[in-house]
């Protein structure tokens, strides 16, 4: 989820990562995605359950038993052990579709991989080595760093799902609840308890935004439902959390080729933002350093200059007419808080004067979107979500108790992460619509609104999200796919 600039108005901006490797789908190869297991260790075919000194002996002599003599019981028993014991691990390694296997059967062990590591090509430093280290020691923390892997591995793996199985046909319904229903399925946790959102689940609403809608759309109950058509470009936008800390990756989705270079250009500029450039800059005393774009100590200006000449270089013919793809100005990526899917670091996607650099600890989602209309959004019919502010009060005194006891169950559920209406529909609540516009007229919950460019425009998301950790740069989100 990304947030606005506050650009002639106030808006969201958004950051989305990419990488090189076209897809049918929306630059996403389909079915590329591999599965990680835990522990994938399987015996022999004819291991025998006792003794492990004369496996081979034994296993031999019961395969001779059981082919020379088919009335031995004691044969025949143990073929049928080591049968069903195959089966239960070949069952184990393999993730159902819809995802339904929790990672923690997959994933035996408890740990879960990193994401792609990237060295640091510069030598400087943004604090001194004792305030670094007492800032920022979390991102070295061996249970912070499994809780961000664990949600990128459930964000891979339900969107390997997606990118296999959304068809044009299916209501945008069916693809935000496979995606919230599969995450929910992946965390162990189904989130109806108060408390038990805050310990895993949705990171937002899942956005599924089509075409000239450059982001912030959901769903929502009451609304008529909205069909994929094979001509559509759709973000999808879904965040994962693990005790608060929020994996914010999306990706597009195309099922015309005409639309190739369009998905093309917005994902290499997100991996530009992201990566490091081969380019080297000279500094006082003749030495000279690889400028990198994301990193310690880079200049933000410098990512958002990179990521702007990327992605003008691509141009896209659409039905006979060529466009020019034009990154999204008065959106940004975000750097990532506890619980709060935007800081107050911003990327845009232009140019720009911002000298804000880049520290060790930080955690960004680098995003980009690029259009084929003006590159530039305005707020859109209807509503995508809602969010308490950064530091909500202990309780409420509204002149509506239904606001009041609304209050209690959005903070109890969700804290300050952003929700939207099906969410409260998922803990069983109804009839809070009231509720809900009393908290926001009074200023207790932020609504946001769909983001849309001129109509009959397209537009494109990457985004993936990484760690500014002290021995790497940790794109957490990476995958196979992009």
């Amino acid at each position: 989820m990304g947030s606005k600039t506050l650009e002639n108005e106030d808006r969201r901006e958004y950051v989305v990562p990419s990488s090189s490797g076209s897809c049918s789908a929306g630059g996403e190869p389909r079915g590329s995605h591999l599965l990680r297991d835990g522990d994938g260790c399987m015996g022999s075919q004819g291991a025998d359950e006792g003794d492990n000194d004369d496996d081979d002996d034994e296993s031999h002599a019961a395969a001779t038993v059981s082919l020379t003599c088919p009335t031995s019981g004691e044969a025949s028993k143990k073929k049928k052990r080591k049968r069903s014991k195959k089966k239960k691990a070949q069952t184990a390694l393999k993730q159902s579709s819809p995802p339904r296997i929790p990672l923690h059967q997959l994933f035996s062990c408890g740990e879960y991989r990193p994401g792609e590591l990237c060295d640091y090509e510069t030598t400087s430093t943004v604090k001194a080595p004792e305030l670094r280290y007492q800032g920022q020691r979390a991102l070295e923390d061996p249970t912070f760093l499994n809780n961000y892997r664990k949600a990128a591995e459930v964000h891979r793996q339900t969107r390997k799902w997606v990118q296999e199985s959304v068809k044009p046909g299916q209501t945008l319904t069916e693809i935000a609840v496979g995606i919230e229903e599969s995450v929910r399925a992946l965390l162990d946790n189904a989130g109806l308890e108060a408390g038990q959102g805050l310990q895993s689940g949705l990171g937002f609403p899942t956005g599924l935004s089509l075409n000239h809608c450059v982001a912030h759309y959901t769903p929502n109950p009451g609304q008529k439902d909205v069909v994929l058509q094979r001509q559509d470009v759709m973000k999808v936008d879904f965040g994962v959390h693990v005790n608060g800390w929020i994996v914010d990756s999306a990706f597009t989705m195309s099922f015309d080729p005409t639309y190739d270079n369009l998905l093309a250009a917005v994902k290499d500029a997100t991996n530009t933002g992201i990566k490091v450039r081969g380019e080297s800059i000279r500094i006082a005393g003749g030495m000279e350093l690889t400028r990198q774009n994301a990193g310690i100590d880079v200049r933000i200006s410098d990512v958002s200059a990179a990521i702007q000449e990327a992605m003008e270089s691509y141009e896209v013919d659409i039905r006979g007419k060529t466009y020019p793809v034009k990154p999204v100005r008065n959106l940004c990526g975000h750097d990532i808080k506890h619980y709060r899917i935007h800081g107050e670091k911003t990327i845009p996607f232009v140019k720009n004067s911002n000298q804000t650099k880049m520290e060790e600890g930080d955690v960004f989602a680098v995003e980009t979107f690029g259009s084929t209309g003006r590159g530039f959004i305005r707020d859109g019919p209807g509503i995508y979500g809602y969010g308490l502010s950064h530091s909500p009060p202990e309780r409420v005194s509204l002149p509506w108790s239904s606001a009041n006891k609304l209050y209690k169950t959005i903070k109890a559920n969700f804290g300050t992460l952003v929700f939207c209406r099906r969410y409260l529909n998922h803990v069983g609540l109804d009839r809070y619509l009231a509720g809900i516009n009393c908290l926001v007229s009074n200023g207790i919950l932020d609504d946001y609104a769909p983001l849309m460019d001129v109509p009959g425009s397209y537009s494109a998301q990457f985004e993936h999200t990484i760690l500014l950790r002290e021995s790497a740069k940790e794109v957490v989100s990476r995958g196979d796919d992009y």
